[in-house]
């Protein structure tokens, strides 16, 4: 018992306090607001993001108090469960309501979003696959870089043809964020941008399906009918947060929000039920949360104890910036609509609980980077 108390009070000494407030508070927000907006219909949103918290919250304590070691051990297994489910998704996914991909499964009668794991499974391979051109001085050679790309290039592809463009767009983001913290040139990234632009005409011609075109006409011209069709969602997000003004209609007592005026408001726009509820300064301090989330870990990146412990935070920090960022550029019309959850706040537990995870992952990257503020070693019984 005394070895075990030890421990314990070992892990409060080392663990970063600040930063699983950050994370606590995050949390404590996302419930209040998914309370107040299913009044607004029958579903208990809030048991699910319950429920998930409270797995993903285990989880994380889990992977914190396990040296992250042990993942770079098993990258193979991790990288082969996330083909896995990107397969499954292929042989059995299905469509939930309100979405226009087939990205989900059903497990025990719970709808699972592989892509959301995979995610994660592709920060861990990657990290690890820049963790070993980084040794070996190979980060800057061509031949490497190009493997890199196939490396960036297979989830993206595969989950495109799920018709899940915004989980491919994270992935891709998370790529460049985390190849250029690991030292890839600059002059790659313009050969690809310049790519790009030149590739534009074929893919808005050929790839690119009628809605999506839409979606992006629309934050180029909203008028009456972009307004009523493809720009509906976005227009209204627009109605809901001037709504709430300053200081928000408060708590339990948006209006728009108790009529689900805004579709999705559960899920992907989460933030017109802040902007409403809260105002513009309740928006203000959750991204002040989010900034100071990322900050830490960024600077936990910056400490870790090799490189890649680094990778995997810059993973992390790249996976929350990417869908903060494109999220809140949906709901305030600067992006088109890609279905981009914003991370602890929407409702979807599968999502939430990666997001635990991954900040278990960094906690697990700062208590064991150096070797004297170890909490519990391998060999220890």
């Amino acid at each position: 018992m005394k070895f075990i108390l030890g421990k314990i009070s070992s892990y409060f000494k080392y663990t970063d306090k600040f930063m699983w407030l950050m994370v606590i508070a995050l949390n404590v927000l996302s419930l209040l607001l998914i309370a107040s907006m299913q009044r607004a219909g029958n579903y208990n949103y809030l048991r699910t993001q319950t429920i998930a918290l409270v797995l993903g919250t285990i989880g994380a304590l889990v992977i914190s108090c396990i040296d992250y070691k042990f993942i770079y051990k098993l990258w193979w297994l991790i990288g082969a469960v996330g083909f896995g489910l990107i397969a499954l998704v292929f042989l059995y996914g299905i469509r939930v309501e309100g979405t226009d991909d087939v990205a989900w499964i059903n497990v025990g009668g719970f709808s699972l979003q592989p892509s959301e794991i995979v995610k994660l499974c592709f920060i861990v391979t990657l990290s690890v696959h820049l963790s070993i051109l980084s040794k070996n001085n190979r980060i800057t050679s061509f031949p490497h870089i190009c493997l890199l790309a196939v490396h960036g290039a297979l989830p993206i592809v595969l989950i495109h043809f799920q018709g899940d463009d915004g989980s491919a767009l994270i992935f891709a983001l998370i790529f460049v964020i985390m190849t250029f913290a690991a030292g890839v040139q600059w002059r790659y990234y313009l050969g690809t941008l310049g790519v790009v632009l030149l590739s534009t005409p074929f893919v808005w011609a050929k790839i690119l399906n009628d809605d999506q075109r839409n979606r992006i006409l629309i934050l180029l011209n909203l008028d009456e009918n972009a307004k009523t069709v493809y720009g509906w969602q976005q227009y209204q997000a627009k109605l809901s947060i001037m709504a709430g003004g300053y200081t928000g209609e408060g708590l339990f007592e948006g209006q728009r929000v108790g009529y689900a005026i805004v579709p999705e408001q559960e899920n992907d726009f989460i933030f017109t039920v802040a902007g409403e509820e809260l105002g513009f300064l309740g928006c203000c301090i959750i991204l002040i949360m989010f900034l100071a989330l990322l900050l830490r870990i960024f600077y936990k990146s910056a400490h870790a104890r090799d490189e890649f412990g680094q990778n995997l935070c810059i993973g992390i920090f790249g996976l929350i910036l990417a869908q903060v960022t494109i999220n809140l550029g949906m709901v305030l019309g600067f992006l088109p609509v890609v279905g981009v959850t914003l991370p602890f706040f929407s409702a979807g537990g599968t999502s939430l609980m990666v997001i635990m995870v991954c900040i278990g992952i960094v906690q697990s990257v700062n208590t064991y980077s150096n070797d004297d503020r170890l909490v519990i070693k391998p060999h220890e019984n």
